[in-house]
């Protein structure tokens, strides 16, 4: 792709985080953009320091909702006339083991990190066909290494990561890119909040081994993704050092390669429940107030 100069990029969970850092820097590089969240206060402030010149278009969507995501694309084509890049990057995380937590939370995770991808990208694949262009599918270091009191997450990651592999077996013939994005542990407010909600999970993130216990700044992380994109890369990594797990993966799932971290997690574990009991919620309080109350 090389110059994203007047490239189309749509972008999930753009109001904050790793995809408002992504689109500050592709709009600086010339892009149009398309940025859609659940937060309408964080679309509009983001929209607002970009400077409303005509190349940002903000819609509120959740990505569970195919409809919806079909709507962002129309709109998208509406006012842009096509689809150049999407990056699926909306996610989000639950706390507790798989023993203890609310079974709609961690349905939750899953819709939004696994299903809220692939309608992202069904909605937007037509479009991004036309103009043979680029989809960067955003999993995890999680797709390659599981954590304790993650499940829903790893299992999303994981998940995000073939559908990446699947999808770009299928639309290769069409001139179609396709990347899966993996990241350490990012600076994000999803790490922050985890940390500030559960001692434990800082007490987890500490002792896990090097480098693995190590936080990678929203800035490096925006990086490797924009360059990801104009690489059109089919893998993209923060740090660097996330590729080699991706080959270590079959040795982590051993019981010589659980070892070290089952030994912490058997630790942490009943303290990190404990803790989210007393919390009373399973994810942060932002997530859980973009959750919409249910209707009787």
């Amino acid at each position: 792709m090389g110059s994203v100069q007047d490239k189309v990029v749509v972008i999930t969970g753009a109001g904050r985080g790793i995809g408002a850092e992504v689109a500050r820097r592709l709009h600086n590089k010339g892009a149009k953009l398309v940025l859609t969240d659940l937060g309408e206060a964080e679309l509009t402030s983001i929209s607002a320091e970009l400077g409303g010149d005509g190349r940002v278009l903000t819609t509120v969507a959740d990505v569970r909702d195919l409809s919806a995501m079909q709507g962002v694309a129309a709109q998208a084509v509406e006012k842009f006339g096509g689809i150049d890049v999407v990056v699926a990057n909306a996610g989000i995380a639950s706390y507790g083991s798989v023993l203890n937590i609310d079974p709609e939370a961690f349905k939750r995770v899953v819709d939004v990190n696994l299903l809220g991808v692939f309608y992202t990208v069904r909605a937007a694949l037509p479009a991004i066909i036309d103009r043979r262009g680029y989809v960067l599918v955003v999993s995890s270091l999680a797709a390659f290494a599981a954590a304790p009191g993650m499940a829903p997450y790893d299992m999303s990651k994981a998940g995000n990561e073939h559908l990446a592999n699947a999808l770009r077996l299928e639309v290769a013939q069409h001139g179609v890119g396709v990347g899966s994005a993996h990241m350490s542990w990012i600076d994000t407010a999803l790490v922050r909040d985890t940390k500030g909600d559960l001692p434990a999970f800082g007490e987890l993130l500490a002792r896990l081994p090097w480098p693995l216990s190590k936080t990678t700044s929203v800035n490096k992380c925006a990086d490797a993704f924009v360059r990801g994109i104009e690489g059109r890369k089919s893998h993209v990594y923060c740090p660097q050092w996330v590729a080699a797990f991706r080959w270590l993966k079959p040795v982590l799932s051993t019981r010589l390669g659980e070892l070290s971290v089952g030994r912490t997690a058997a630790e942490v574990m009943p303290k990190m429940d404990a803790q989210i009991a007393a919390l009373g919620r399973f994810t942060s309080a932002y997530t859980q107030g973009l959750e919409p109350p249910p209707t009787s």
